[in-house]
């Protein structure tokens, strides 16, 4: 029997208010990053927690939240494409894992501006995994960023970053999760993809944690059930925007997530970005919105596209 095909029935368009609710997401995943942070070795020094272990409260706790939302509104798992989801969860796993034991170890800017590679991952495993065409414009943009990766990296230098690698990781993870996310959506509804990738993703590592297991402080409890909490917030308040505004206005608002990071980790860390951050950040944040740009013209061409959920 087919996979069953949903048509999402879009509102009209509301740019501001949905601008808003993007903005509100990014403020919830700079938030995530920061708590990353204060879990890590370079904030809480022997009492760090590994990243398996706090990538567990992330899904984890993230999954007592929305699956039973899921259950009050009826998701059922009828026709689902267990292949696509499993490549997808298992895909973003190792970028969270990446991305939270990055932002252990390097201040919140870099690992924040690093993440914003992804998408420039995904075009170019797109090439490969759907035969996609890449034209020239898309190649300038991802050559930007990957001049900003290299001096925030600073590969050859004694201020080399080997965190950085870490996250340049994370961000090839989350690039070929777009990939997946792109062929679940318009199949699957957003509320069914978010409950099984939460879902799913807690169970296999809940497994793994076991091996990585270490008493949080009571403290430590709180950041942890926060992150979860926070993090499916976040992807409720993106799916909220990305449904209200056009894309081509909902999109570039998504980095401001950097300027938030930057903000947190100036208060809380007192951590002040320096040349080579500002420097690096500004050409992946350039070379990122060049490709929303272009992305959004060719989106244009194709009537019924439907937004990736998040």
């Amino acid at each position: 029997m087919p996979s069953q095909s949903y048509t999402f029935k879009a509102p009209a368009p509301n740019n501001v208010q949905g601008a808003a609710y993007i903005v509100m997401c990014c403020v919830l995943v700079a938030m995530t990053t920061l708590i990353a942070r204060a879990l890590g070795p370079q904030i809480a020094g022997e009492a760090a927690l590994h990243p398996v272990q706090v990538s567990w409260a992330r899904f984890f706790f993230a999954a007592c939240t929305i699956l039973p939302i899921a259950m009050m509104r009826g998701v059922t798992l009828n026709d689902t494409p267990w292949l696509l989801h499993l490549g997808r969860i298992l895909l973003g796993l190792g970028g969270v894992i990446g991305m939270f034991a990055a932002a252990g170890l390097m201040v919140l800017t870099d690992a924040t501006a690093i993440s914003f590679l992804s998408p420039l991952f995904s075009m170019i495993f797109a090439i490969f995994f759907l035969r996609e065409t890449i034209g020239p414009w898309r190649w300038l943009a991802a050559g930007i960023a990957f001049l900003g990766a290299m001096v925030l990296t600073r590969p050859g230098l004694d201020t080399f970053q080997p965190a950085a690698l870490i996250a340049l990781s994370a961000a090839a993870f989350l690039g070929v999760e777009l990939i997946f996310i792109k062929l679940l959506s318009g199949r699957e509804r957003p509320l069914k993809i978010l409950a099984i990738n939460n879902g799913v993703a807690a169970l296999i590592i809940s497994i793994a944690v076991i091996f990585f297991w270490k008493p949080p402080t009571p403290i430590q409890w709180v950041m942890l059930v926060a992150l979860g909490v926070i993090m499916v917030s976040a992807q409720s308040l993106f799916l909220k925007g990305i449904a209200m505004a056009e894309a081509n206005v909902a999109a570039p608002f998504f980095y401001t997530t950097l300027i938030f990071a930057s903000v947190y980790g100036w208060i809380v860390f007192n951590e002040i970005p320096g040349l080579y951050s500002l420097v690096g950040a500004g050409l992946i944040v350039c070379g990122a919105l060049l490709l929303t740009w272009r992305e959004n013209l060719a989106r244009k061409k194709m009537p019924g596209d439907t937004p990736a959920t998040q």
